[in-house]
């Protein structure tokens, strides 16, 4: 197991991981907020924003959720 820890790649894997659940984390805040602030007509968003995977992005989105004042405003933001 101490060889495996070594490897570059187990280091890889780890922060692969790492950043891959920080991305499911914020996605999931993007849904309940969405849903939240607009009801189930604003999760017609979410196919599109889950493909994103670059964490700033998806930070930016949840930002954007956050202060849109209206669901149209939001849906421009995306276009």
């Amino acid at each position: 197991m101490a060889v495996l820890r070594e490897s570059p790649w187990y280091e890889e894997i780890l922060q692969e991981g790492e950043i891959r659940g920080k991305a499911e984390g914020i996605i999931s805040s993007i849904r309940t907020s969405l849903e939240a602030k607009f009801g189930n007509e604003a999760l017609e968003l979410m196919p599109q924003i889950s493909q994103v995977n670059d964490l700033e992005r998806l930070q930016n989105i949840l930002r954007t959720v956050v202060l849109a004042n209206n669901f149209e405003e939001l849906r421009q933001s995306f276009l």
